[in-house]
């Protein structure tokens, strides 16, 4: 398995989660990241995407401000810290490796991805 997303759960409207995706890439640090959730019946869209640095990142505008993409190069780690949950953002969240610079929102130029990890916020 070369992304593991962790971290998801049941949790309250309000509450908050944190989502992590461990890589067993020999090269995490040369790829920007992302993370994409999918609702039940609906495509799967963009959440949040961190440059190869980390210093750049970029959010979907429903969960700016609530949401925080991290990443950890040294534990080949990319992390998604969510606060301020909506029963809106129940989804299953994927994590996944970008194959093209600079930072993109199309899921086109996400060439691998994680299993996924189900969040489900209740009102």
């Amino acid at each position: 398995v070369q992304l593991q997303a962790s971290g998801g759960g049941l949790v309250q409207a309000g509450g908050s989660l944190k989502l992590s995706c461990a890589a067993s890439l020999r090269t995490f640090s040369s790829y920007p990241m992302g993370w994409f959730r999918q609702a039940p019946g609906k495509e799967r869209e963009f959440v949040a995407a961190v440059a190869r640095s980390g210093g750049d990142t970029y959010y979907k505008d429903s969960v700016k401000g609530r949401f925080t993409i991290s990443r950890d190069n040294a534990e080949k780690t990319v992390y998604l810290q969510m606060n301020s949950l909506k029963p809106e953002d129940t989804a299953v969240y994927y994590c996944a490796r970008s194959r093209v610079q600079p930072v993109s929102q199309s899921r086109d130029a996400y060439d691998l991805w994680g299993q996924g990890t189900l969040v489900t916020v209740s009102s």
